[in-house]
């Protein structure tokens, strides 16, 4: 039987993929993932980038490249990620990790 619960090396793969854009090289090569704990399909990435002052476009970007990228891995139910280091850090955590809008009918 197959197992439903995330897998940390697809979790890894998918960052692997994320590119910094203003570097042109993934995150991972660069070492900007600190922290990944997955939990019953919870998922808490924590990530720096290579300067305090790196443009908050970018700096969405790269949050919002993590939580899609590991919303993709089957089993992954909730992803949270935290930027820290940034002087924008608090803004970007807001942003990213804010639920989705709900539907009324």
């Amino acid at each position: 039987m197959a197992s439903e619960a995330a897998s940390l090396s697809e979790i890894q793969a998918q960052l692997s993929k994320i590119i910094d854009p203003e570097i042109g090289r993934p995150i991972t090569e660069m070492n900007l993932v600190d922290r990944l704990d997955i939990r019953d399909g919870f998922v808490d990435v924590e990530f720096h980038l290579t300067a305090a002052f790196c443009p908050p476009m970018f700096a969405l970007k790269i949050a919002s490249d993590i939580k899609s990228s590991v919303l993709s891995v089957k089993g992954v139910r909730e992803v949270k990620v935290t930027l820290r280091g940034h002087y924008l850090a608090d803004a970007v955590n807001k942003q990213v990790n804010k639920p989705p809008p709900t539907v009324t009918r």
